[in-house]
């Protein structure tokens, strides 16, 4: 049997971003940091030092099984926490939690949270997915915890009654379509306000870091290990700069740079995906006997924007599909951190625009998949997007300009410099007509330790990202997989990068010096096979969702 990777939730499937000093490119400049005010952690949680948290951290949860499916030790319950950390005594919501307890509490170091992955990933099903992954001297150690993110799933879920289309948020740039994108990113502001306006400004990183404290506090731990993935990583982040003494053993698996949540991370994917396509016209062209793209670098490039262009006067038909040259912009951004899997499904979208048989398995870089999410019942459709934008809005709202004009200008000038998606991350988005945060960013400058994980080619955080966050914790070391691709590295199947996570899981005893693997055929083997949407064991969703952290 093939051993599944636990990959980040909502890694997007085939996205865009690296570390531009891995080749030469037209990306030359990385996107600006927004300057986020300082949030210090004496601004934690203010009512924790009156004591009014008290009816919060001294909860007794009434935990059962999960499900009637689920295994019996897999146990689930549902807590309350403020929505307002600022007034305690006000409205409460759900924070749905799980657990499997470890099996030899002799062995037991105390417990291991986890997030999968967002803004807006369920995470109740981690203990599963780690369970059947993690080393058993991992699991030893630890009670396993997971959650659902306030405003997420089974935790309070926000909606914001929008529609698949209205869902639908990363769009090109077109003069004749941008008032009507304008109007769109207006609509789902406005509409966000009118189902939830109450609750969204409270659904954000900082609260979140909150409830995993009183959930701490509630479990009756002194401190919290942590193993965060992708948006998780800026969530753990967050949590030690609030909570810094708190903070046990804590894994940040492909990073956020805090500096750029949220639009300079989004504009990463298209700064990111410059130098991976260099790197992929490269690849091709040196086996050009096997793919027929062109034998030099510059003729790939020719090969692929000549089919942007086709696509872009007659739509290429797949099965009742219509992919446009955007669509392929759109594909291949991420489609090319894997050089293979990009080669592959080219070649293929290829044969389908000159009318051959093409193999529907190798075009799911401009196709996506046709699995959909299965939610609960209650759970609101929208619920993942409403989470989304509620905490990419309202964790900074100073980095998203005001002005519909600079989203435009910025998508023209993005377009020339990042071709394949600049102008998809630069132009409009709901953010512009968010109200304003009721927290300034949280500015992450602490001394938590904690090991930060990262591919050299990950589609979604980059590298510089992952090394942005490095500096931001002093303490903090790093190991780096030279060659590695795709999002999500721990555990891998890699010894080198596995043995270092696994052993500062069991003995609390960072490197003593950064650490470089380097990728083995098996473990690109498996990001390649992760790109596939299939499901993470015990949870609801897909194992990817389109276009997250």
């Amino acid at each position: 049997m093939r051993r599944r990777r636990l990959a980040p939730l909502l890694a997007v499937t085939l996205t865009a971003t690296l570390a531009p000093a891995l080749g030469t490119s037209t990306a030359n400049a990385a996107p600006a940091a927004a300057t986020p005010s300082v949030a210090s952690s004496s601004a934690a949680a203010p009512a924790a030092r009156s004591g009014t948290l008290d009816p919060y951290t001294k909860q007794k949860p009434k935990w059962k099984r999960c499900d009637a499916d689920a295994p019996a030790d897999f146990q689930c319950a549902t807590i309350k926490v403020p929505l307002d950390y600022r007034a305690p005594g006000g409205k409460r919501i759900d924070l749905a939690i799980s657990r499997i307890r470890t099996a030899e509490p002799g062995k037991r170091h105390g417990v291991l949270l986890s997030n999968p992955g967002g803004p807006g990933g369920s995470g109740t099903y981690m203990p599963l997915a780690l369970r059947e992954e993690l080393p058993k001297s991992t699991l030893r150690k630890y009670d396993l915890i997971g959650l659902d993110p306030r405003g997420v799933g089974d935790s309070s879920p926000v909606t914001c009654g929008l529609t698949p289309d209205e869902e639908e948020w990363l769009r090109p740039y077109k003069k004749e379509t941008y008032a009507k994108n304008v109007a769109w990113a207006r609509k789902v502001a406005d509409k966000c306000r009118a189902k939830a306006g109450a609750t969204l400004p409270h659904i954000t990183t900082r609260n979140t870091a909150r409830d995993l404290d009183v959930l701490r506090a509630m479990l009756g731990e002194k401190k919290i290990s942590y193993l965060g993935y992708s948006y998780g990583t800026y969530l753990g982040a967050v949590y030690t700069q609030l909570f810094p003494g708190r903070a046990d053993r804590f894994v940040l698996d492909s990073a956020v740079d805090p500096a750029l949540a949220w639009r300079g991370m989004v504009q990463w994917w298209a700064w990111g995906a410059e130098p991976a396509f260099d790197r992929w016209t490269a690849w091709a062209a040196a086996r050009s006997q096997t793919y027929g793209l062109g034998n030099t670098p510059k003729k790939v490039d020719r090969t692929f924007w000549e089919l942007v262009a086709r696509a872009d006067e007659k739509p290429i038909d797949l099965d009742g599909l219509l992919v446009t040259g955007d669509d392929i912009r759109s594909g291949m951004r991420g489609a090319v951190f894997s050089p293979l899997t990009a080669t592959e499904a080219f070649v293929e979208l290829k044969k389908a625009a000159d009318g051959q048989p093409a193999a529907a398995g190798k075009l799911t870089a401009f196709t996506g998949n046709a699995a959909t999410a299965r939610t609960a019942a209650e759970v609101p459709a929208d619920n993942m997007t409403a989470s989304f934008w509620a905490v990419v809005c309202g964790d900074n709202s100073a980095a998203w300009p005001r002005n519909p004009e600079r989203y435009r200008q910025d998508a023209i000038t993005d377009k020339g410099r990042y071709p394949l998606f600049g102008d998809f991350a630069s132009s409009i988005k709901p953010c512009a007509f968010w109200n304003k945060s009721v927290e300034p960013a949280t500015k992450v400058n602490n001394k938590a330790g904690s090991l930060i994980v990262q591919n050299e080619w990950d589609s979604q955080t980059p590298l510089p990202s992952a090394q942005a966050l490095h500096k931001d914790l002093k303490r903090s070391k790093m190991v780096t997989v030279l060659g590695g691709e795709g999002h999500g590295v721990y555990p891998s199947g890699n010894a080198c990068t596995d043995g270092t996570v696994t052993r500062y899981l069991l003995t609390g005893k960072l490197p003593a010096k950064d650490v470089f693997c380097r990728a083995t055929a098996e473990s690109n083997a498996e990001a390649r096979q992760n790109q596939r949407r299939d499901e993470i064991p015990g949870s609801p969703l897909p194992e990817r969702a389109p276009d997250r952290f």
